[in-house]
C-alpha cells in the first residue's frame, strides 16, 4: 500500500499541486490538507478518495501559489468611518483640533484586509480532475510494488513446496531408524527369539502412525496450492493473510511430528519463508 502520486498544473493566475502518499496500515487513515476556499467540497473528496485508496494511512495534499504580481487589499469603508468619528469625538474632548487620524485609523486590525476570495466552480472541476491524475500516478506506483510482492510470494511458496518435496526421503530413513532404534531397545531386556514378531509389528506401526504427517503434507500441498491460485486471480491480503495462517498450521504440526534433524531443518526453512510472506502480507489490499 505503499504509493506516491503528484500533479501540477496552472488554473488561472494560481499554480495548484496535489500530492497523494501512503503507507502501509491495516486500516484506512486519511489526512486531507486543502485551501479553505474549498472546503465545501471536503466530504464529497473524501468519500471519494476513500472508494479509491481502500486501505493504508493516506496523506492527500492540495495546495496553490499566487501568480499575481501582489494581493490585493480591499478598504473596509464602514469600519474606517466608525473608527474616524470616534477618534475625531475623542480629539475634541481632549482639545486636538485638525489632528490627522489616516496613518492611525489604516493601522487598525482590519480596516485594510486582502479582497476576499468568491469560490469557483469551474476552478474546482479543474482541481479536482488534477487529484484524479495524481491518484492515477498513485496508483500506478502502487501497481508496480504489488507486482514486486507477488512475483516475492510465489518465489517464497516455492521455497515451502521444495522444502515439502524434500521431506520424503529423511521422512523413509526416520522409519528405518525408529524400528532399529526399538528393536535394540527391546532386545536390551528381552531375547530377540522371545519376541512375537507379529505383535513387533503392530507396536511398530501404532508408533509411527502416530508421527505420521502424510495428512499434515497433503493439506500444507493445498493450501500453498489455494495461495498460488488466489494470486494469480489477485487475491486480497486478507485472504492470502487467511491462507498464509493455515500453512502455518501445518507445518508447525510436522515440525511437532518430526522427531528427526533433518526433518526438522526442513521445517524451520519453510517457517522462514511463511514468516517473509506474513511480513509482507498487510502490504496487500
Amino acid at each position: 500500500m505503499t504509493g506516491f502520486g503528484k500533479s501540477e498544473a496552472t488554473i488561472g493566475q494560481k499554480k495548484f499541486t496535489v500530492e497523494i502518499r501512503s503507507l502501509n496500515s491495516k486500516q484506512f487513515d486519511l489526512t486531507l490538507r486543502l485551501p479553505s476556499l474549498y472546503r465545501e467540497k471536503e466530504l464529497d473528496l473524501r468519500a471519494w478518495l476513500s472508494e479509491n485508496i481502500l486501505r493504508g494511512k493516506a496523506d492527500v495534499l492540495i495546495y496553490y501559489e499566487s501568480l499575481e504580481a501582489e494581493k490585493r487589499m480591499a478598504i473596509n469603508a464602514s469600519l474606517l468611518e466608525s473608527y474616524y468619528h470616534d477618534l475625531k469625538n475623542f480629539g475634541e474632548k481632549v482639545g486636538l483640533t485638525g489632528a490627522d487620524y489616516l496613518n492611525a485609523l489604516m493601522k487598525i486590525p482590519d480596516v485594510m484586509k486582502p479582497e476576499s476570495q468568491e469560490f469557483d466552480e469551474s476552478e474546482w472541476n479543474a482541481v479536482y480532475q488534477l487529484v484524479k491524475d495524481a491518484y492515477a500516478k498513485f496508483d500506478t506506483y502502487r501497481s508496480a510494488e504489488g507486482s514486486k510482492l507477488k512475483t516475492e510470494f510465489e518465489k517464497r511458496i516455492e521455497i515451502i513446496l521444495e522444502k515439502r518435496s524434500a521431506l520424503e526421503e529423511p521422512m523413509k530413513l526416520r522409519s528405518e531408524k525408529i524400528r532399529e532404534k526399538i528393536k535394540n531397545n527391546l532386545n536390551e531386556l528381552v531375547p530377540i527369539d522371545k519376541i512375537d514378531p507379529n505383535r513387533f509389528e503392530q507396536e511398530l506401526i501404532y508408533y509411527l502412525e502416530r508421527l505420521d504427517v502424510s495428512e499434515e503434507q497433503q493439506r500444507l500441498l493445498t493450501n500453498c496450492e489455494h495461495f498460488q491460485e488466489e494470486l494469480r486471480l489477485d487475491g486480497q491480503g486478507k485472504k492470502l493473510g487467511f491462507i498464509s495462517q493455515e500453512i502455518g498450521r501445518e507445518i508447525n504440526t510436522i515440525g511437532s511430528k518430526a522427531n528427526d534433524a533433518e526433518m526438522q531443518r526442513l521445517v524451520v526453512h519453510m517457517k522462514d519463508e511463511l514468516e517473509k510472506i506474513k511480513e509482507q502480507i498487510n502490504n496487500v489490499l
